[in-house]
């Protein structure tokens, strides 16, 4: 059983799909993806960055860390081989304490050192220090007193000046002394505390023993090195804005810590290291435990190694970086750097980010809607206005829009319907002089109304196709482009206006009662269905109206297709619009950097041209520039890339008050002269197959030299760039 032309419509009325949500939808979804998709790349490449800068980050901090502490030991070296030399060659004798006072105050006041101190097998000892307070003392234990030693301040000459304390003391059980001795070596001691006034220093000494020409021990030169020193250094690091760093020997034990002043216990004048593993400070035990995991042994490290590793939730960067010497000295460099102190900007762009996204996904849909309103209003109001007139009221007008074509499509419409009320007016008077001729005359003026009446008829179809006319001209007139697009349609809404006229006259022999022959017409032209349909071929006409718009807006300056003979042309438009056209090709991307564009335009005048053509030239002269200078760059090394700027120079002048030249030139790799000659020549190019055809510049020599009665020529030199030179004669128009 099938369906009836009212279902079928019905049907299709479910099917179809608003003008308003056409308008507001697409355009609202392109907003969201174009800001989701940004924000999107935009996070992703941010982490990508924050990792990689936390990379360098870690691993610099962990060079100037190891760069620093052995500054800090090498130079205890040096002081303590030179006090050793002089020694050992007799220019300093061990008897002489005096001036070895007098040597060792200078060199702390040059701040070479801290604490330098002598011990010799007699169990006599000379050391002079540097306290926190800046003050300096030294410590004598001259033979005649053993095993005591004097304590006093030195003044700032280097003498004594104030008996401080006399102290027990033997330097030969002192970890400093023994040391150098079982290595026979210069030898770094472990970690001891210093004798000083309350024994809480935590220090390690370099020793290094002194035997005489002969090879006699003569005694051991030690230069003391307070830890607290690299963890001074360590604490005025700035490490991001929580991070932290400490230093571990090889069994895995702290040694110092930027966050921890003193990371290791003393009592009863007992100094006692605290494994790492161990530790309170949860990044250092987090970070011990994750190296023993991945490493099993702290020993296993080897030169620099960068691990991460999560705590409450936050990713932790680490790097690893061993500080050795060859006297001893083998510890664990360990810079810690949170992955929040690089994701609060990351964050608050992500929040800036979404909180853009839904201003723009409103701002789209109320500009949406406003838009579609202000569109499909005066569609509205002309379909209204046309079934009226489809009902039989003829008189309708309506109001001019905003929108240029919609307001020439209302100015013709009420011309029709001016036109049809006219006519219609017409046909009722010449009916009624009909009627009172037909009451008057006889059976012979009969014949004579029939003939009037076709002619009527003929003057209906007249004044149709002229109304018809008039509004194909305007449309055509304000819509030249897309008359293709458009074209198709225009056949129907011809078709369905002439059913209607049909329809009309009709009705006009009929008037001014009902009967059945109007009934049966109506039926045959399925008057509903075009209602309906003239509906569909206005919304298909708007949705190319709209294509039009948008195509003409960017192409028609470029393409001039409304100009089909030379006329006065501002050439630097033709120009800039070309540039438009290219103006993604001209931008930094992923693959090329940015191309520079220099424009020196001169104050020509307008010139008679052919525009659209002109403009093919300019196209064909700046792609080739283009393409020039990317695969220039793509044979480059960075370095090189970098140290180049990629430049298009345009520039324009008048030549002898007779010619307008345009040049275009680029620093681009540039042609040999075998290539240059060959340039015009069609089919001749030098891209890859499938990449040119070859006669883009021969169609430009054509236009130039034939059309235009111009010159273009190509000057081009290996390595330095290509210049194009066109002349086009200035000609009255």
């Amino acid at each position: 059983m099938g369906l009836t032309p009212e279902k079928h419509i019905r049907i299709n009325m479910t099917k179809q799909i608003p003008l308003r949500l056409i308008l507001v939808v697409p355009f609202v979804i392109q907003i969201c993806l174009a800001v989701g998709l940004t924000g999107y790349f935009s996070l992703r490449n941010g982490e990508k960055a924050i990792n990689d800068v936390a990379s360098q980050l870690r691993e610099e901090t962990s060079n100037r860390i190891r760069q620093q502490v052995l500054v800090f030991l090498d130079r205890h070296y040096v002081v303590n081989h030179t006090i050793a030399i002089a020694i050992a060659e007799e220019h300093i004798k061990l008897t002489d304490l005096q001036v070895l006072q007098q040597l060792f105050w200078r060199l702390i006041q040059q701040n070479t050192t801290d604490y330098l101190q002598i011990g010799t097998p007699q169990g006599t000892s000379l050391g002079v220090e540097r306290l926190q307070n800046k003050k300096i003392v030294s410590r004598i234990g001259e033979a005649a007193n053993l095993p005591n030693r004097r304590i006093q301040e030195l003044d700032d000459q280097g003498k004594p000046s104030q008996l401080l304390k006399i102290q027990k003391f033997d330097p030969r059980n002192r970890p400093w002394y023994l040391a150098p001795i079982k290595a026979n070596q210069p030898v770094w001691s472990d970690l001891y505390i210093s004798a000083s006034f309350n024994f809480s220093s935590v220090a390690i000494s370099l020793s290094e023993p002194i035997y005489s020409k002969t090879g006699k021990f003569l005694g051991v030169q030690n230069a003391l090195f307070r830890i607290e020193k690299i963890h001074e250094f360590l604490k005025n690091l700035k490490i991001g804005r929580t991070g932290q760093t400490f230093i571990i020997d090889r069994s895995g034990n702290l040694i110092v810590s930027s966050v921890i002043e003193r990371p290791y216990l003393i009592k009863d004048q007992k100094l006692t290291l605290i494994p790492a593993i161990k530790a309170e400070n949860p990044i250092i035990h987090s970070t011990a435990q994750t190296v023993l995991q991945k490493f099993g042994d702290f020993r296993n490290v080897q030169g620099n190694e960068q691990i991460n590793f999560s705590l409450n939730g936050q990713q932790q960067f680490v790097q690893l970086s061993v500080i050795q010497d060859t006297r001893g000295i083998d510890w664990l460099s360990v810079v810690v750097i949170p992955e929040s102190d690089f994701m609060a900007a990351i964050q608050a762009n992500t929040r800036l980010t979404i909180f853009l996204c839904l201003i723009a996904l409103i701002v789209a849909i109320v500009l949406g809607i406003y838009t579609s309103q202000w569109i499909t209003q005066p569609i509205l109001h002309l379909i209204q206005a046309s079934e009226a007139i489809a009902n039989g009221a003829l008189n309708q007008t309506v109001e001019p829009a905003n929108v240029k074509e919609m307001g020439v499509l209302a100015q013709v419409f009420n011309k029709m319907a001016q036109q049809l009320r006219e006519s219609f007016t017409a046909l009722e008077q010449t009916n009624e002089q009909l009627e009172q001729r037909v009451e008057e005359r006889t059976s012979q003026l009969r014949e004579t109304l029939e003939q009037l009446q076709y002619s009527q008829s003929q003057m209906i179809q007249s004044e149709k196709m002229a109304s018809l006319g008039l509004l194909m001209a305007g449309i055509a007139h304000e819509i030249n482009n897309p008359v293709n697009f458009i074209s198709g349609n225009v056949i129907h809404i011809k078709e369905y206006t002439q059913n209607l006229l049909e329809l009309v006259e009709l009705y006009q022999q009929e008037f001014p009662g009902d009967n059945v022959a109007i009934e049966d017409k109506v039926a045959d032209i399925d008057l509903q269905f075009l209602k309906e349909d003239i509906i569909k071929l206005l919304s298909s006409m708007e949705i190319g109206t709209e294509r039009i718009q948008e195509i003409v807006k960017s192409l028609r300056t470029f393409s001039r297709l409304d100009q089909l003979q030379t006329q006065g042309i501002d050439i630097h438009e033709g120009i800039e619009s070309t540039l438009l056209i290219l103006q993604h090709r001209l931008k930094a991307n992923s693959d090329d950097s940015a191309i520079k564009l220099i424009k020196e335009y001169g104050n020509i005048p307008l010139i008679s041209c052919y525009p659209a053509q002109l403009n093919q030239v300019f196209l064909n002269i700046l792609v080739n520039a283009i393409d020039a200078i990317e695969e220039f760059n793509h044979n480059q090394t960075d370095p090189k890339i970098k140290n180049h700027t990629s430049c298009i120079t345009i520039s324009t002048t008048v030549i002898n008050s007779k010619w307008v030249e345009v040049s275009i030139a680029d620093n681009g790799p540039g042609m040999p002269e075998s290539v240059q000659k060959q340039i015009f020549n069609p089919f001749f190019t030098t891209k890859p197959i499938g990449k040119g055809t070859g006669m883009g510049m021969a169609i430009s020599h054509q236009i130039i030299t034939e059309k235009h009665n111009g010159e273009i020529s190509c000057f081009s030199t290996p390595g330095v760039g290509t210049k194009f030179s066109i002349r086009i004669p200035i000609k009255s128009f």
